[in-house]
């Protein structure tokens, strides 16, 4: 291997850092490759902040985390309740933990889980988000949203971001499990999709 090479590697090995406001908090971020939109807060996570509801007491889900973006800055939403974030990649959830720690954030933190399925059963939320992943297959949506109908508090939220592909699917399946539907926003690219307990 050329000492170019190598240089290009190590380059590569580096974390990847960031700041961006989202939900009126700036936040720094270190994100490393293979994590998903690892170079800048995606467009659907965006819009999601222009239309979540949340309350300073409020404990908070997030599913799918990423490096966290989404459950970081509800952790600073909502300073008085506690933020759980989850994600099955081992990756996603050590930057996620990294970020809270570099951003001073101690009412978040960060596990490995299959969905719910590594979550003590105990734990009840007010509040639930996820910016779906596309290509998740309709059996493990089936369980994500029916685990976390069981896992709101009542009066609980549960918010959604997926692309305009998925709007129908959600809309049928949210009225179907939760009783209620409400598509928040429609953009160009993503849906923002809203049920409650």
């Amino acid at each position: 291997m050329s000492q170019l090479d190598k240089q290009y590697l190590a380059e590569l090995r580096k974390d990847l850092k960031f700041s961006e406001a989202l939900g009126g908090h700036t936040l720094n971020y270190h994100t490393t490759w293979g994590i998903f939109s690892p170079r800048e807060i995606d467009d659907g996570t965006r819009l999601f902040f222009k239309h979540v509801k949340v309350k300073p007491d409020d404990d908070c889900f997030d599913l799918g985390c990423g490096y966290g973006p989404i459950g970081l800055t509800l952790a600073k939403l909502a300073p008085q309740g506690q933020t759980l974030m989850v994600d099955k990649d081992f990756m996603a959830v050590e930057y996620s933990n990294k970020n809270a720690q570099i951003n001073h954030i101690k009412n978040a933190s960060a596990i490995l889980s299959n969905g719910f399925q590594h979550v003590d059963p105990a734990l009840q939320f007010d509040l639930i988000a996820s910016n779906v992943p596309a290509k998740v297959g309709k059996e493990m949506m089936s369980l994500m949203l029916h685990d976390a109908c069981n896992r709101l508090k009542a009066d609980g939220r549960l918010y959604l971001v997926t692309i305009n592909g998925l709007r129908q699917y959600m809309k049928r399946n949210l009225k179907d499990i939760f009783g209620n539907y409400k598509k928040l926003k429609q953009g160009a690219k993503y849906t923002i999709h809203l049920a409650v307990k």
